[in-house]
């Protein structure tokens, strides 16, 4: 019998002084054509700062004529271009916009070189919030790598580490703002937390999930195993069943839900162009999409839900960001059961994890039920990190989402503006819901994998106000459609946030000052330990 081997191609020889880069896209087409100029310009930059060192960059892929553009976008272009790359050879990932991680990781997990991943710290577009998401998914993977980021690429202090890598293949940062939680002495907020927690062991809960993996966001899915040890399962729903319930909403209830928020003193930049403004048709579809949510939630009785809305459902319906931030408020307009009997999850927020992200999921339960056992408001939301910048002595950051930011956050209904999404990455449009994040004491945190385990960095900031013209200045550097938050982190540096953070997202929750803050970060902290988590403390942590 004859048989047919496959071609064993031989491996190519890496040369010296020389680096491979390559750049993960988006899925959607329209985000890389629209992100292009700007990773021109950054890689640029990039080759330069290597070549000053003696080094050769070579770009794995060419630009494509038809698209304009030299991302990888999608996973099987991904296994391609990584066929010419050596595997031996030192590989760098270099990101100036957001970017579907799984479009890479299949050759970066067998990819034995040392590799970099770098970003421009710039908010025009999101492309420290792509490295931040990428630098995720290998750590989940447990693959080695080291990370490095700059505003022109110019400053010493990432020419330095530039240097490191091409010399040893690592780059070393600061991690001295980071510790392990210590044995807790007995407290009522330690033993607020191990009741918590023995509760969520002892009945469960279950996250109800759109469909896992939205936006490339590897790092965003916890495998069973791993989540059910923590007290909490899977409800795994269909976007399908989403939209085919929207469809039987009637319009007389989603234009109840539009009169309650106008009642509550929200206003909407409303035109008349489908295309490129937002409309009337838009927000009845987002009611719509609110109120399946709640019922679908209350069919599994789920204790969280997560809607994927990104890839598919995006090219149905408008946004899935109003809905989010109403769900996420403890204030919102009431919906019924079917039969018209119950008011569902009445007098409570009832938690969303915007894109599906299992982390924020998990966070979001957990914080739910912390801060409504201490009597504090819950409502909690994640934030992209999305930029930063000094302002008057001190790192700002600007944390950005496009959904789930709850109105309690801007001061109440009555400072939430709805405009409409950027059409580049939502053609369907949908009503953001716009604002400026009050000034208060805030909880962070991030649920993250690594070395094969759940853990929890978990941490102190301050959302400050500015002035408003810088305010203003910061929303135009970045998306001015959506929703903003000024935060100052305690004891941490920009650079050191950015070394150490495990995710694109960070999780933000209002305590009523400092004190209580403190006390609520201690029984989240002991409820996570608990759970069974490995509880990180980043920064000034009072415990």
């Amino acid at each position: 019998m004859t048989y047919t081997f496959p071609d064993t191609p031989a491996a190519a020889d890496v040369a010296p002084k020389t680096a491979y880069l390559i750049a993960s896209g988006d899925l959607r087409e329209s985000a890389n054509v629209a992100g292009w100029p700007t990773q021109a310009a950054m890689e640029a930059d990039v080759t330069r700062a290597f070549a000053e060192l003696g080094i050769t960059v070579i770009r794995a892929n060419g630009i494509d004529p038809e698209t304009g553009h030299g991302f990888i976008s999608s996973q099987r272009m991904g296994l391609e271009v990584f066929k010419t790359i050596p595997t031996d050879a030192p590989l760098i990932v270099a990101e100036a916009v957001w970017q579907y991680s799984h479009h890479v990781l299949g050759g970066l997990r067998t990819h034995r070189g040392p590799i970099l991943t770098v970003a421009n710290f710039a908010g025009d577009w999101p492309g420290l919030v792509g490295l931040l998401g990428l630098n995720a998914g290998l750590t989940k993977m447990n693959k080695p790598y080291s990370t490095i980021w700059s505003v022109d690429f110019t400053d010493d202090w990432f020419r330095a580490g530039l240097k490191q890598w091409v010399e040893t293949g690592t780059i070393t940062h600061d991690a001295s703002h980071v510790r392990a939680l210590p044995a807790l002495p007995p407290s009522p907020e330690r033993d607020l937390g191990y009741a918590l927690g023995d509760q969520l062991l002892r009945d469960k809960a279950i996250i109800g999930v759109f469909d896992e993996g939205c936006m490339g966001m590897y790092n965003a899915i916890f495998d069973d195993e791993l989540l059910n040890q923590t007290g909490i399962y899977k409800e795994r729903l269909s976007q399908s069943a989403l939209y085919a319930e929207m469809l039987r909403i009637t319009d007389e209830e989603a234009a109840a839900v539009g009169a309650w928020l106008l009642e509550h003193g929200m206003t909407f930049r409303l035109g008349t162009d489908e295309a490129t403004e937002l409309t009337e048709t838009q927000l009845q579809w987002q009611y719509k999409m609110y109120i399946a949510a709640l019922r679908i939630a209350d069919d599994f009785g789920l204790d969280a839900v997560g809607i994927q809305y990104q890839q598919g459902l995006k090219d149905l319906v408008p946004a899935s960001d109003l809905a989010e931030g109403i769900l996420n408020s403890t204030e919102r307009p009431p919906v019924f059961s079917r039969d018209g009997e119950r008011e569902l999850h009445a007098g409570r927020a009832f938690p969303h994890f915007n894109e599906a992200d299992e982390g924020v999921a998990v966070d979001a339960l957990i914080t739910d039920r912390v801060w409504t056992a201490m009597g504090m408001v819950p409502d909690n939301t994640l934030h992209d990190v999305r930029w930063g910048d000094e302002f008057d002595g001190q790192f700002v950051w600007v944390y950005e989402i496009s959904g789930s930011v709850p109105a309690s956050h801007l001061g109440g209904w009555q400072n939430a503006e709805g405009w409409r999404q950027d059409p580049v990455f939502f053609p369907a449009g949908g009503s953001t819901i716009n604002g400026v994040s009050k000034a208060g004491e805030l909880v962070l945190s991030r649920v993250f994998l690594a070395d094969g385990q759940l853990q929890v960095d978990i941490f102190r900031g301050s959302a400050i106000e500015l002035p408003e013209a810088e305010t203003e200045r910061r929303k135009n550097a970045t998306n001015p459609e959506w929703p903003i938050a000024h935060v100052v982190l305690h004891g941490v540096s920009r650079d050191q946030f950015m070394a150490r953070h495990k995710a694109n997202h960070v999780q933000m929750v209002y305590a009523n000052d400092a004190e209580s803050a403190d006390k609520a970060l201690l029984a989240k902290a002991a409820m996570f330990e608990r759970m069974g988590l490995v509880v990180n403390l980043i920064g000034d942590v009072a415990i």
